[in-house]
C-alpha cells in the first residue's frame, strides 16, 4: 500500500492523460572483480520507493495515461535453484508485488509497443541509451523523472516516517551499547563488530553506509574506513554509523572518550560542538534554511574555541575571514531517507555557495514539513589545514599557533542527531546520550 502511494504521488506531477511511461531497470547483483564473490544486494533506491521489490534484475513500466503498473521479473531456471535456493513463479511475484500486470524481463519490448508511448521518462543516460537501442522511435527524457522522483522522495510520509523510527530505535542501542563497551585498548574492529552484532540481533542486516570508528587521530579524517588501530587511553573515539529497517537509514554520531573522563581540552571542544548541534537544533522550523543553520553553528564553535583560547579575535572577524573553515570543513547536515546522504540537498536554480567550508554544504533550501535531515557538527584539528594556516599573514592572526600544534594528534569531534521537520517545529529521532557527564557516567559504568 505505501508504495502504491508513492506511485500516485509520482503520477499527480505529470500532466494528467499524456502518452509517456516511466521506465526504471532495478539494480543487478554486483560481483567482486569479475569473480563469483557476491556483494549483498542492495536494490536502486527509486525502484523501491515505487515498487517495494528489492530483488535483482527486475524493471517496471509506469503507463502514465492509465496510470498502470507494470513490473517485470527474471526468468529463473533450474539452475538458479541450484545455486541459490528458489526460483519463484509469476504467481509468487503478483502475491508479494501486486502489480497491475506482471512479465518476464524480456516482455520489456512488448510492452512498449502495446503502449506505444510518445516519450519514455528514465532515470539516466544507461536507461535512455537501451530505450534508443530499442530503435522503435521511443524519445526517452533523462531529467523530468529524476526531478519528480526527488521531489517525492524528500518528503516522507507517514509510513517512511514510522520505518525510520524503528531504523532509529534500533541504531540508537547499538550506539548506546559501545558507549558502554569501549575501554582503552581496544581496537577499532571489535567495537564495530558489537555495533553490527546488536543491529544483527535486532534484524538490521544491511548497513546504511561504511561507518566510521575512529580512534585518537583517526577521528579528523571525515571518511575513515580501515577502523583497524589499537584505540589508546586518553583517545577519544568516534563512531559515525547505522543501519537500514526496511531500506530507510539511520545516521547518527557520538564522539567520546574511551576511559570515560573528557579531559579539560577535550571538554571544552566537545561542549562547543555540543552548543552548536543542540542550538542548531532548536533553530528547526518550516521555511528555516540549511545554510542560516550552518553559519549559526559554526559561529558557535568557534565561540567555544575562542573561550579554550585556541582561536583568537573578534568573532565577528573570526567568521568574515572564515577561519570556521579550518575547523569545521564540511556542512552541518544533509537528507535522510532511503540513502544516507538522500535525494533532494539541491533544488533546481540554487548552486553552492562558493565560500569555504559552507561550499560542502549537502543541502541548501528551506526546511518544510516532511523533510528529515541530519545536524552534525564537527570541530577537527588537521595538520593539512592548520599548517598552511599557521603560515599566512592573514590567517595566523586568529590562531593560536603554540597551542594548535599541540592538537595535532587530537583528531577531532563530531556529533549527529536525525531530526523530521514538523508543523510546528521537529521530531528528534536520536536518542543516543550526547550531555558530557551522561556519556561520563555511561563509560564509567
Amino acid at each position: 500500500m505505501m508504495h502504491q502511494k508513492h506511485r500516485e504521488k509520482l503520477f499527480s506531477l505529470f500532466d494528467e492523460g499524456q502518452n509517456g511511461v516511466v521506465f526504471i531497470q532495478g539494480s543487478d547483483i554486483l560481483y567482486r572483480n569479475e569473480t563469483d564473490y557476491e556483494y549483498p544486494f542492495r536494490q536502486e533506491s527509486n525502484f523501491w520507493y515505487l515498487t517495494g521489490v528489492n530483488e535483482p534484475e527486475c524493471a517496471l513500466i509506469l503507463d502514465l495515461k492509465t496510470e498502470e503498473y507494470h513490473l517485470f521479473v527474471p526468468k529463473r531456471d533450474a539452475q538458479y535453484a541450484v545455486w541459490h535456493g528458489y526460483v519463484k513463479s509469476l504467481e509468487t511475484y503478483q502475491e508479494q508485488y501486486g502489480p497491475d500486470y506482471l512479465h518476464y524481463a524480456n516482455e520489456i519490448l512488448t510492452v512498449l509497443n502495446k503502449i506505444k508511448p510518445e516519450k519514455v521518462y528514465c532515470l539516466n543516460e544507461a536507461d535512455a541509451e537501451l530505450i534508443e537501442d530499442l530503435d522503435r522511435g521511443f524519445e526517452a527524457d533523462v531529467e523530468a523523472l529524476h526531478d519528480a522522483l526527488t521531489y517525492c522522495r524528500v518528503l516522507k510520509t507517514d509510513e517512511e516516517l514510522d520505518y525510520m523510527r524503528k531504523a532509529a530505535a534500533v541504531n540508537n542501542l547499538a550506539h548506546t551499547e559501545v558507549m558502554k563497551a569501549i575501554k582503552p585498548g581496544m581496537y577499532e574492529y571489535e567495537l564495530k563488530a558489537l555495533f553490527t552484532k546488536i543491529q544483527y540481533e535486532n534484524g538490521l542486516q544491511q548497513d546504511a553506509y561504511n561507518g566510521i570508528f575512529a580512534g585518537g587521530k583517526n577521528s579528523a579524517i571525515l571518511h575513515y574506513v580501515e577502523n583497524n588501530s589499537q584505540i589508546k587511553d586518553g583517545d577519544l573515539f568516534l563512531l559515525d554509523a547505522g543501519h537500514e529497517y526496511e531500506g530507510y537509514a539511520s545516521d547518527i554520531t557520538r564522539t567520546y572518550p574511551a576511559n570515560g573522563k573528557f579531559t579539560d581540552v577535550q571538554a571544552g571542544v566537545y561542549d562547543a560542538v555540543l552548543a552548536a548541534l543542540n542550538t542548531s537544533i532548536e533553530k528547526i522550523e518550516p521555511g528555516i534554511k540549511m545554510e542560516d543553520m550552518h553559519m549559526h553553528a559554526a559561529r558557535t564553535i568557534m565561540e567555544g574555541l575562542k573561550d579554550a583560547e585556541l582561536v583568537k579575535g573578534a568573532i565577528d572577524d573570526i567568521m568574515e575571514n572564515d577561519i570556521f573553515a579550518l575547523f569545521f570543513p564540511h556542512g552541518l547536515g544533509h537528507f535522510l531517507g532511503l540513502d544516507t546522504h538522500d535525494v533532494g540537498g539541491y533544488p533546481k536554480g540554487v548552486d553552492r555557495i562558493d565560500r569555504p567550508g559552507i561550499k560542502y554544504l549537502r543541502a541548501r533550501r528551506d526546511l518544510q514539513p516532511g523533510m528529515v535531515i541530519t545536524i552534525e557538527p564537527g570541530c577537527y584539528f588537521v595538520p593539512a589545514l592548520l599548517i598552511p594556516a599557521m603560515e599566512d599573514d592573514n590567517q595566523s592572526q586568529f590562531l593560536n599557533a603554540e597551542k594548535l600544534t599541540k592538537m595535532f594528534e587530537f583528531g577531532g569531534i563530531r556529533i549527529e542527531d536525525n531530526i523530521v521537520v514538523t508543523d510546528d517545529g521537529y521530531e528528534n529521532l536520536t536518542d543516543v546520550p550526547k550531555d558530557r557527564k551522561e556519556v561520563e557516567k555511561i563509560i564509567g559504568n
